[in-house]
């Protein structure tokens, strides 16, 4: 479902038992369009996301790790200034809208009690986090600024008195007497979720129709499976996520009319984290990482076509023995070559004296001609040696940004960073600015454990990947790479594995590589002391002898079960 009035007030209902009282001692913006509040009570840190993400905007606790930027933004800096050390008065929901009112006091320089109030639309692409001076009603700033000539209803600027969004005409459906209720739903015979959405505030698509088909189900008792429904939302709520043939649904009850697997959580923040973990992670490495893979793609691109380019030089080389021919016959019949003529016919004692028609230049004399043959025959023949070398190059750097673009596709926001520094290195991407730059954490290569208990490492990058094969693996760990395509490195700490940790450790081999979306991906495995690499090779480029082959269908299921086993 999407975050509509009805989760929110589930949502505020949960956060408020949780923060009630609680001190902000940190603030961040990780990303740009969300806000991270640490804040601490009953002796707990609990880590508060607000998000007003065009297509993953919420508000939930959250345990997922993020990596905070060198530079602080603007709108950080402010919430900093009103917000570190304030305490969390209220969290109250406007109405049954998707709008949260976070009510902060906190002492200002002159030792006077402020109010300061966090705002939180809930809007999709409109989406917002405010920052309100409860007493006068302005605005101290915005995570987005909107002008009027964006809007006309309202402007969210600094200094400008803050103005609600529109409100909604419906229907509370926690606040409505029996008797409204009651009129509304005698209405009509044929009881829709639009009907439902047309005449109560804040319910999205996937709760209006939950609520029709309730109520169609037992049409005689409307007004109790009305009630009843709202009385679970407000006091037995069960965080659930089912998931359909065609999608994931996150709701606050299991929903009747959703057919499909499903999954319970303690409370709605840990079934956020879960629907929105993958997605709103892989939507972070886009926008973190599309700089760079724009970058790598423009590169590969421009190799592919030197590439072609090659390839079209060498198979013009195939013709160099014509050029010779030709400057050997215009030499032998030199005296039957007229001076200023454009091509001239002789006997070609090549193929039986037939005669050959040959191309001049009528600006030359016959001999200048033949020496010109000749040249040409000789610059094909020596680019022959060095076309097949710039093809050879160039193909390595194919593999190279191709494994890099591979790597950016299953990686964290966390290894961005890694990734960015290894493009540095290699010349791809320049360094940002003069001033020097925080060393990025030394990222380890992930580990899993088999059924049987025996640890696999994976490389989730280049550098990664040379540090494990070639550093930390032992000559007589086994080594396992997608055959003839971009992936990891994987490494198993074992000597003599079993078939069961040897297809496992293939199946993380094809599942993090380029084709981890198909079937039967070629996985090669050999001990390490086959594996070496050339000198002067790319980062993860490595060549090895004596291997075996296996296939294996990745299976993401399999691969989440390895990341939470443990070692025997």
């Amino acid at each position: 479902m999407s975050f509509d009035g009805v989760f929110t007030h589930a949502m505020v209902s949960e956060l408020s038992e949780t923060l009630a009282t609680g001190r902000i001692s940190k603030i961040h913006q990780p990303y740009e369009n969300e806000i991270i509040l640490v804040i601490r009570t009953k002796g707990k840190n609990h880590k508060l996301l607000l998000s007003a993400h065009p297509s993953y905007a919420r508000v939930q606790l959250t345990e997922i790790a993020y990596a905070n930027p060198d530079t602080p933004p603007n709108f950080v800096m402010m919430l900093r200034k009103f917000l570190e050390g304030a305490i969390l008065e209220q969290i109250h929901q406007i109405d049954n809208d998707r709008v949260i009112h976070f009510t902060f006091t906190k002492r200002d320089e002159l030792g006077d009690l402020q109010n300061i109030v966090l705002i939180v639309e809930l809007m999709g692409r409109h989406s917002t986090i405010v920052l309100v001076n409860k007493e006068n009603g302005k605005i101290l700033d915005a995570i987005k600024h909107i002008g009027s000539s964006q809007n006309s209803y309202r402007s969210l600027l600094p200094g400008v008195e803050y103005i609600d969004p529109p409100k909604q005409d419906q229907q509370n459906p926690f606040l409505s007497t029996k008797e409204k209720v009651f009129e509304i739903l005698s209405k009509t015979n044929e009881i829709n979720g639009k009907y439902l959405q047309s005449q109560f505030q804040g319910l999205g698509k996937d709760t209006a129709d939950e609520i029709a088909f309730r109520l169609n189900e037992r049409p005689n008792e409307k007004m109790l499976v009305w009630q009843s429904f709202w009385t679970s939302i407000e006091h037995e709520i069960a965080p659930t996520l089912t998931l359909t043939e065609k999608k994931e649904f996150f709701t606050p009850l299991p929903f009747a009319s959703l057919e499909g697997k499903q999954e319970n959580f303690v409370n709605l923040s840990e079934l956020l984290d879960a629907f929105y973990g993958g997605k709103a992670e892989k939507d972070r490495v886009k926008q973190q990482g599309g700089e760079l893979i724009h970058k790598i793609e423009n590169e590969l691109k421009r190799n592919q076509s030197k590439v072609v380019k090659l390839q079209q030089t060498l198979a013009d080389t195939e013709h160099a023995e014509n050029y010779r021919r030709d400057g050997e016959l215009l030499t032998t019949f030199m005296a039957q070559v007229p001076k200023g003529a454009e091509f001239v016919e002789l006997p070609n004692y090549y193929e039986e004296d037939q005669l050959l028609k040959i191309k001049l230049n009528p600006a030359l004399t016959p001999n200048q001609n033949a020496q010109k043959y000749f040249q040409k025959y000789q610059k094909l023949k020596n680019a022959v040696k060095v076309v097949h070398g710039q093809i050879e190059q160039a193909n390595q750097e194919i593999s190279y940004l191709e494994s890099v673009l591979s790597q950016l596709e299953i990686a964290g926001p966390m290894d961005i960073q890694m990734i960015r520094e290894e493009l540095i290195e290699q010349g791809y991407v320049k360094n940002r600015g003069a001033k020097k730059q925080k060393q990025p954490k030394k990222s380890k290569p992930e580990e899993f454990y088999s059924t049987d208990g025996s640890l696999i490492l994976v490389g989730r990058n280049n550098l990664q990947n040379d540090q494990l094969t070639l550093k930390t693996a032992k000559k007589t760990d086994i080594w396992l790479h997608a055959k003839d395509i971009p992936g990891s490195h994987v490494i198993i700490k074992n000597t003599d594995p079993s078939n069961e940790t040897l297809l496992e450790a293939a199946n993380l081999a094809a599942y993090y590589s380029k084709y981890r979306l198909s079937a039967q991906v070629p996985v090669d495995y050999v001990q390490v002391k086959h594996v070496h690499k050339p000198n002067g090779a790319k980062p993860g480029y490595v060549i090895y002898e004596n291997q075996k082959t296996i296939y294996v269908t990745p299976d993401e299921q399999l691969i989440e079960t390895l990341k939470t086993n443990t070692p025997h």
